[in-house]
Formats: structure tokens, sequence, C-alpha cells
């Protein structure tokens, strides 16, 4: 139903320029399409008044001319038949308004009628060119520049049906070409045989104006219709992604209820000897795997539960992970069941040591994690196809409305410009949209990176203020910065920063009174910077200040769909600003309406001195280990950057200088992560490097790391200590540490 809505719109879109089928400007455009029509024969009678007006303009202009060459009763008589001509048209016209406010009426017959008035009116120009014009050669040529005049101005006025401008042309025009050749000299009857061709010309231009009338009719009906769809997609969509997040939550809960239930076998448990022999096992393990327990008590785990390719391999890590003796955690992408179906298992490993360090046994906990990548696979397909086939298309549809309202393909008429427009909005609308559900689910999913520099301030906020005020224009409100901004510096993604700005201070300006002024000021408290917009809009209800930062929260739905939105603005701002080390929130504001603020904190000057000397950058593709990596930094007092590849580590790396450099031994998209290192080592300077890795046996795999400037290596999810000893061996403490985890 969407895809037709778009071909139509698109068709009758480009219509004029005569790129497109035929037979869709036709179905647009036609007469017998009852919603076109009707907008025709509304057109008319808007002009019905305009037309009135003009005519007894001209026609006193007429009789002042020649009431001094003409029988003044005959000039009284002919002003009067134009008044009476015009009052019954006029009649006509309030005929029309009384019954269409009754409600809906048959367009036809009311043409119909417009055609007589216009025809009355025509005839009426007709018969003071026949009356008038014999006399002196001043006064005809006065009186051919009046008929030309009338038949030319009717084009606007009546060209949205071609034929009623032509009974309307034919009334005025042929009257006076009969006197042209009656009364006329050689010169003006060369005229006359010229009066056809501007007729036949006139009726011509009118009959391709009532076409780019239909056709822009058709285009305002063909984009209701794709509006009444979105709305209905809309809400689809805001169900699909409420389920799909309902889905998300039951498989967290399974996994917490795991965690619980772990004495009464919820999740599959083994125990271990160093050699990795099973010693024994719980019923949850026999269900996973296939296996009774008798069938695998005594044999080797790592040669029953794993793929062949990555035994040798695993033998290898188990080494070191039982010489370290440490607990831990990992994904197994291959686990075997006896069936030979692959499992994608997350194993918790923890070590049990006797008096002298020395590993007994280990208790292995697996949980089969397939259905979750499954689950995650299936989310990033339902995003990109939301990317893909809603927002492609509509940005190619908004294009082509620009261009239409650039002119490029000629000029277009107020009404045209008006209902294009429309079209434009509408569609930026359902863009926003899109684009605000790709935001929320990216930022859900842990898939926004933040690109971190220093934002001044005083330059950032005026320059928000000032690039919004065109939206704000659309509702007559005025933003306004009060006072001057304070000279001082925040760390954070520009870009995202200005996404906030823009939410707040677009929300002002649709919320408040027409000729309202949005008010933005910026103040300093406890080294921190506080932004505040305020509006004078009717305020949030009390019900509703909890939910106003939730997802798809409206406090009303109706004035919202009237004013534009989606829910999901203060929902992005809240978690990007988090992200940010940052604060938001709102207060009522004195007198009527809201203020919303944020704040972050201020950069010291030692930070700027510095260029962040004591940060380090964790490039770490496996969001839940990147986030317990900066944690666990966080709180020891280091400021943390977190880069998902190696696109975003080479930014980050070209703007500020690290003292540490902590990334994953595989990279989606670098081959080679020494590669990387050595790509960047004229960026790094004093910066110490420390990778990550999930098996052991990764760490053989870099050559004289030394040489590299590699200081050391790190399982992921080591403990809280061993993360802390590496990285003040390597830079020493933080300058003032946190609390600890």
């Amino acid at each position: 139903m969407v895809q037709e809505a778009h071909r139509e719109a698109v068709d009758v879109l480009i219509a004029p320029s005569g790129n497109t089928d035929q037979s869709s400007v036709d179905k647009a455009s036609s007469t017998d399409n009852p919603e076109v029509l009707a907008e025709r024969c509304d057109f008319l009678y808007r002009r019905i008044t305009p037309a009135i007006v003009a005519t007894i303009a001209l026609s006193l202009l007429l009789d002042a001319f020649l009431w001094r060459t003409r029988p003044i009763p005959l000039l009284v008589f002919w002003q009067s038949t134009v008044l009476v001509l015009c009052a019954g048209f006029w009649m006509l016209g309030w005929f029309y308004r009384r019954e269409k406010a009754k409600g809906a009426i048959d367009p036809e017959p009311w043409v119909r009628r417009a055609a007589i008035g216009a025809l009355a009116l025509g005839t009426g120009w007709g018969y003071a060119a026949a009356v008038f014009f014999p006399g002196g050669e001043q006064e005809q040529i006065f009186i051919a520049f009046v008929v030309a005049l009338v038949a030319t101005g009717g084009l606007p006025m009546f060209s949205t049906v071609w034929w009623v401008y032509a009974l309307y042309a034919a009334g005025a025009m042929i009257p006076f070409n009969v006197v042209l050749f009656a009364y006329g000299t050689d010169n003006f009857r060369v005229l006359g045989g010229a009066v056809p061709i501007l007729y036949i010309a006139n009726v011509f231009t009118a009959y391709q104006l009532g076409r780019v009338f239909a056709a822009a009719y058709g285009l305002r009906g063909a984009y209701r219709k794709l509006w009444d769809d979105n709305a209905e997609i809309n809400a689809q969509l805001a169900s699909q992604l409420d389920d799909l997040l309902e889905a998300h939550r039951a498989v967290q809960a399974y996994d917490r209820k795991l965690s619980l239930f772990s004495e009464r076998a919820p999740i599959a448990v083994f125990e271990v000897d160093p050699n990795a022999t099973i010693h024994d096992m719980n019923p949850a393990a026999e269900n996973l795997f296939g296996y009774a327990a008798h069938e695998l008590v005594g044999r080797n785990g790592i040669t029953m539960l794993f793929a062949p390719e990555d035994r040798e391999r695993t033998e290898k890590w188990w080494k070191s992970f039982i010489a370290s003796g440490k607990p831990t955690t990992i994904i197994a992408e291959r686990c075997l069941r006896r069936d030979e179906l692959e499992l994608t298992c997350e194993w918790t490993l923890t070590p049990l040591v006797d008096e002298e360090e020395n590993v007994t046994s280990v208790v292995l906990q697996g949980r089969d994690i397939t259905h979750q990548r499954e689950s995650e696979r299936m989310r990033s397909e339902f995003t990109s196809t939301l990317s893909h086939e809603l927002r492609t298309p509509l940005t190619s549809i908004l294009g082509s409305l620009q261009l239409l309202r650039s002119g490029v393909l000629g000029e277009l008429d107020k009404d045209q410009d008006e209902v294009t427009e429309i079209a434009e909005r509408n569609g930026q609308r359902l863009l926003d949209l899109i684009n605000e559900v790709l935001d929320i689910e990216k930022i859900e999913s842990g898939r926004v990176v933040l690109v971190p520099e220093t934002v001044e301030v005083d330059e950032f906020v005026p320059d928000s203020v000032r690039l919004n005020q065109g939206f704000a224009d659309r509702f007559t409100v005025t933003l306004k910065m009060v006072g001057e901004a304070p000279k001082v510096k925040v760390r954070g993604d520009r870009k995202r920063l200005m996404q906030i700005m823009t939410n707040l201070l677009s929300n002002a300006a649709k919320f408040s009174p027409p000729n309202e002024t949005v008010e933005v000021h910026c103040a300093l408290a406890d080294g921190r910077v506080r932004v505040v917009v305020a509006d004078r809009g009717p305020g949030i209800p009390e019900a509703f200040r909890s939910k106003i930062f939730g997802r798809f929260a409206q406090a009303d739905s109706t004035d919202s769909r009237i004013r534009g939105g989606t829910g999901l603005g203060l929902a992005i701002c809240k978690r990007l600003i988090e992200m940010m080390q940052g604060r938001i929130g709102f207060n009522p504001r004195k007198g009527g309406g809201t203020e919303f603020w944020f704040e972050m904190p201020v950069m010291k000057t030692e930070e700027e001195d510095t260029g962040g000397a004591q940060r380090i950058l964790v490039t770490e593709p496996d969001t839940v280990a990147a986030e317990y990596l900066a944690i666990v930094l966080g709180k020891a007092g280091y400021a943390v950057d977190m880069a998902p590849d190696a696109s975003t580590s080479r930014a980050l790396l070209g703007r500020w200088p690290y003292a540490m450099w902590m990334l994953d031994r595989n990279l989606r998209d670098a081959s080679d992560t020494v590669g990387l290192i050595t790509e960047m080592r004229h960026r790094l300077a004093e910066t110490k490097i420390v990778m990550l890795m999930s098996l052991r046996s990764e760490q053989t795999t870099v050559e004289d790391a030394a040489k590299h400037g590699i200081v050391g290596w790190l399982m992921k999810n080591e403990p809280r200590q061993r993360v802390l000893e590496v990285v003040e061996e390597a830079i020493g403490p933080a300058p003032a540490a946190e609390a600890e985890v």
C-alpha cells in the first residue's frame, strides 16, 4: 500500500516536466476523479470575488474613458448590466459556500453553474465591445486593449477548468471580433484576423494550466493517502519494536534466572581436573550436550565438547589458564553436542586452588547463547531493513520534491508550491521518525560511538541558537540568547551535542504560543556548565513528568501529531548526554512553560594543557567487555574513551594524545592490528599499548611485541586487580582515584 502511494506521488510530482508515464498524470488530473474535480470546483468559486472586483473596477474605468463621447444613458445601462451580472455571480458563490458548509456536494452541477456565470460575465464585456466600438480611433484602441486585458485576466480566474474559461473568453472576444470587421479600419481588420489565434492560444494555455492544477491536486491527494498509510506503519513499527525489546528482555531475564538457580542446575555445570578430565556434571549439562553423565565422566572435556579444528588452540589456552589460576569468562563459538550440532556457549571458569596455590579442580558453568546471538542477528537485520526499505526510497522522494521546488524543472505557482511544501514537510517528518528509531536502536544495542573533542561553550551555544532559528520561524517563535555564554570548554561529541540542542530548541519552538520567545542561557556551578532552554508552552502534566524521557513518550498524542514529533527525541538526548558524563532534566517555569536543561563537566586547565595525559583508549568490538574495562578504569580515576573498530580509533588518536591504548587482537575492519599500530605510530608518541585477547594462545601470534610498543597483555574480563596492575605498571596510578568498584 505504501509503495503504491509512493509511486503515485512521484508520478504526479514529475508529470508537468514530461518525464513520466502519461497514464499516471491522466489518472490524477481526470475530471472523472471526484476528489480532483471537487478541488477544481472549489478553486473556481474561491476566485469569484476577485473576478467580480476586477470586473467592476475595469467597467468603471471604461465608463470614465467614454463618458464624454458616448450617451450617458447607454453607459448607465451597461454599467447596471455589469452590476446585475456581478451580483448574480456573487449570489451563485454564496449559495455554493452555504451548500458546502452543510456537507459534501456534487461538484459537476456547480461547475456547470460557474460556467454559465462566467459566460454571462464574458458576454457582458462582448456587449460593451459591440456597442461602444464604433467611434473614434482612440476609443477603439482603448476598447481593444480592455477586451484583450479582460480575456487574458480571465486565465487565473477560470483556467482550473479550461472549458469554463473558453466560454468566458468566447463571450468577450466573438462580439468584439465581429465589430472589428464591421467598423474597424484596415489595421483593425488585420487585428481581427489575429483575435481567433489569441483566443486559441489563451484556451490552450487554460487547458495546460488546468492540467497543472489537476496534477497538483492529485499530488496532494496522493500524499494524504501516503500520510495515512505512514501513520499506520508508524503504529505497527512501534508495536514491533516493543515486541522486539520485550523478547530481548525475556532473554536477559532467562540469563538472570540461570544464575540465581545455579545450585539447582539451571545451567550446565562441569567439574574438571587440571588436565580437563570431567569428574562430574549436572542434568542441565546432560540436556545441553546430549550425553548421559556416565558417557562423559572420566573423559577429556576439550576433546568431547569442542570442534576438532579448535582443540589444539584450546589446549594451549587451557594450559595458560591453569598456570595463571585466575577466574575468567570466555565465549566458545563452536561447542559440539553428541549429535554434532554446533552451539555457541559462554563459559565461566572458576579454578579451585589448594593452600600452595595449585589448581586442584575447575568448575565450568556453561550457558548456551546460540539463540541470543540469533536474536542479535535478527535485530541487526531488522534495523538494516528499516534503513533500506523505508529511509532510502523516502530520501529519494524528498530529493525529488526539493528539486521541483528549486525551480530547475520550471517555476511553480503559489498553490503548487504550497502543496509541494506540504508533501516535503510530511516526508521529512517521516524520515526524522525513521532516523530517531535507528538512533535509539543503535544506542540501546551499544553500537553508537562518540568521537569526543574540545567544545567551546561560548561559541557552540550561540551557533546552535542561530542554526535553529529557521525552524522556529515556521511557528513564528523567536530563539533568544539571554546573556553571554561562559568562556569554558567541555569534552564531548560536537555532532551529538548539536543533536541534543536541536531537539530541545525545536521542542520549545513547536510547543510555544505564536510570537513568543524561547530563551537560552548558560550557568556555571560546581565545575559543571548548565545550558537551559526555557519556553512558554503549556508545561508538562504532573502525571507525565516521570515518563518524559521514556521511549515514544508524548504527554498529549493529539497535540503532538499536530505539531509533529515521535516521542523518541528526549529519550535519545538522555542516553547521549549520559554517554558524555552529563545530566539532563527539566523544571517548571514561573509564569508558565518549562525549562529543559543539560549540564556537562567543564574541562580542567591541566586537562586542556596535557590533552588528557591520563586518558586511555579502549578499542574493543565486544560492548560488554569494553564497558567492563571502562567501569574499572573510570572508578580508578582514569578517563576512558571507547572505540569499536579501527576507523574510530584512527579518528580519536588523530585528535587526542593518550597515555595508553588497549586494543583487541582481532578487529573486523583491520586485518592485522600490528599493522594498525605501525600505521598510527606517528600519533602514538609515548602511548603505551596493551593487547586484549580472548585466548592466551593469541599472545604467541605477535613476534617481538616490545618492538611494536606493546607493554602488556590482558584477557578480556580479567579481575579488576589484574587490570589495574597492568595499567599502573605502564603509566602509573591516576592522579585522583574515585571509589573502588
